[in-house]
């Protein structure tokens, strides 16, 4: 009788079984299987796995196959309390199964007595080299279930881990179905779910790089940027910052044929970063900070190598130029600056605490959420007034406080302030911003008359400048503007081969208008090099 097949290109159980049998054959050693199981416990479910065992028994006499029940001397030496366990190759790993390898469970099984038998799992070398910085022991839960197709791809990460450092890491998987005690006990509803050390470090199925960086940071991770140790690496463009800028102009000038490489000396996504909400990036009505840094970031890696934690330590002129890091060398045709900027902070008591809640840098991002009630809003210049009057218009209540007897702010923005009706409470500063769960109040003292009061508000503004990051620019002797930013036109600085963009040329400070700027240097640099190569 010919094979059947449930579908049509598909393999016949009888082809999967001989291409098994093949797999098993070369297997050095035999693989030692141990099932606990207690008659009257979980009946159906430990028949279940003493059949599955023994259909994998019948395709290789590789699989030792032993059976013991609760009471015995064996599950007092490996702690084993539940009823199906099977235990795979105790001597050598920390590898056990609560339930029964059926469904798509079988493929883990199938994947387990491969990894065992053979002792290597073909992991990757990225995935090797995070895996190799954990130094300490890792007791992993994996929940799965029958009929979970995505549970198979996790438990060969899980697998990899635990055969690859037997000494630091073990390894159990649960069947929730055939353990829903232990399922409810750690809330596992759904599956995959991981744990580690009994902290929740993975929800759903990963990629191996990141199953083992979640593993190591005991957190789940959505990013994996990988390692390179190449100790030279010849590039059009080197984008120094990892902010909305520099990883928009990544995208752009890598789609515009250049090979780019985006260095960051700090945390991804700058100031994005911790910001808490998101809500006027087009497209996306409220989004987390971070989880709009992962999107950016994972779409600029589809083009690009990011460098993490390098900084620039020298530039040289040359054309091409060589920027050295604290980790290699680059030689690039061209590099842009996409540094950003930081707000300036009041420094005082509760700003820190509160801020997001309450303490805000940006009225264009969080002052909606103030519509209808009281803030303040800290500083005298052109940005403290223009957004006063942004405030103002969208129906907030503000008040000025600046700590001097005349606003810095342009003459015609000062007039519009006053015509507005907007309090100016002048040569007054913030001493302490006041609340418990978010602003309620700040203590103010007035420089002229020492008196100090406390005002009853729902947020706090500070708009006293911003600190451009600006060190590798005065290095290489890029010019500034006046108030400190990097000078450029169409992103061009007044050194031929290097670009600005971004916060650190001043502007908007928005996340939008970085991006763009961005965007745009990356075209303009794409420009500047193909005429470079036609002249």
């Amino acid at each position: 009788m010919e094979p059947t097949h449930d579908h049509p290109g598909e393999p016949s159980q009888q082809e999967i079984e001989k291409e098994l049998k093949q797999v098993f054959d070369q297997i050095p050693e035999p693989v030692p299987v141990y099932l606990f199981a207690q008659s009257g416990e979980n009946d159906v479910f430990a028949d279940t796995a003493r059949q599955a065992i023994r259909y994998f028994r019948e395709l290789t006499n590789k699989i030792v196959f032993r059976e013991f029940d609760l009471s015995h001397d064996q599950a007092k030496k490996w702690n084993v309390l539940n009823s199906p366990t099977i235990i795979i190759d105790p001597e050598h790993y920390n590898i056990r199964w609560l339930g029964a390898p059926v469904g798509e469970e079988g493929r883990i099984f199938i994947e387990t007595l491969i990894f065992v038998g053979f002792k290597k799992t073909g992991i990757g070398q990225q995935a090797l080299k995070v895996l190799n910085q954990i130094n300490d022991k890792r007791d992993i839960k994996l929940f799965v279930s029958p009929s979970c197709p995505y549970c198979p791809h996790q438990a060969v990460n899980a697998l990899k881990a635990a055969v690859e450092k037997p000494d630091l890491i073990s390894l159990e998987i649960i069947d929730i179905q055939a353990n829903p005690e232990i399922a409810r006990d750690y809330d596992a509803q759904s599956v995959p779910q991981t744990f580690a050390n009994e902290m929740l470090i993975a929800l759903g199925a990963q990629a191996e790089e990141l199953f083992m960086l979640s593993l190591q940071k005991m957190e789940q991770q959505t990013m994996f940027i990988p390692d390179n140790d190449a100790e030279e690496i010849e590039t059009d463009l080197v984008i120094v910052g990892g902010g909305p800028a520099g990883l928009s102009a990544g995208i752009y000038a890598a789609r515009s044929g250049l090979k780019s490489v985006i260095l960051e000396r700090n945390i991804l996504g700058g100031q994005v970063a911790t910001t808490p909400t998101v809500e006027n990036y087009p497209g996306l009505t409220q989004i987390g900070g971070t989880k709009l840094v992962e999107i950016l970031v994972t779409h600029a890696l589809q083009y690009v190598q990011i460098f993490q934690g390098e900084e620039v330590m020298a530039v040289s002129k040359d054309h091409p130029m060589t920027v050295t890091t604290n980790k290699r060398r680059f030689i690039t045709r061209a590099m842009l600056l996409a540094t950003g900027a930081t707000h300036s902070h009041l420094g005082v008591p509760g700003e820190s605490r509160l801020s997001g809640r309450g303490v805000s840098y940006c009225s264009t991002c969080d002052g909606p959420l103030f519509a209808g009630q009281k803030v303040v809003m800290v500083g005298g210049g052109d940005s403290a007034v223009t957004e006063s009057l942004h405030l103002k218009n969208i129906g907030v209540d503000v008040t000025v406080i600046h700590w001097t007897d005349k606003l810095d702010a342009q003459e015609v923005l000062a007039k519009q302030l006053t015509d507005s009706g907007i309090p100016i409470l002048f040569n007054t500063t913030v001493k302490e911003i006041i609340g418990e769960k978010s602003v309620e109040a700040v203590t103010v003292v007035n420089s002229q008359t020492n008196e100090t009061k406390q005002i009853d508000i729902a947020g706090v503004f500070i708009a006293i400048g911003y600190l451009p990051a600006v060190d590798l620019a005065d290095k290489i002797g890029v010019e500034k503007t006046s108030e400190g930013f990097i000078k450029q036109e169409n992103s061009r600085t007044n050194i031929p081969g290097i670009y600005a963009a971004g916060d650190v040329v001043g502007g908007f400070n928005q996340i939008v208008t970085a991006s763009g700027h961005g965007a745009e240097a990356a075209l303009t640099i794409f420009r500047d090099l193909l005429n470079y190569q036609t002249d």
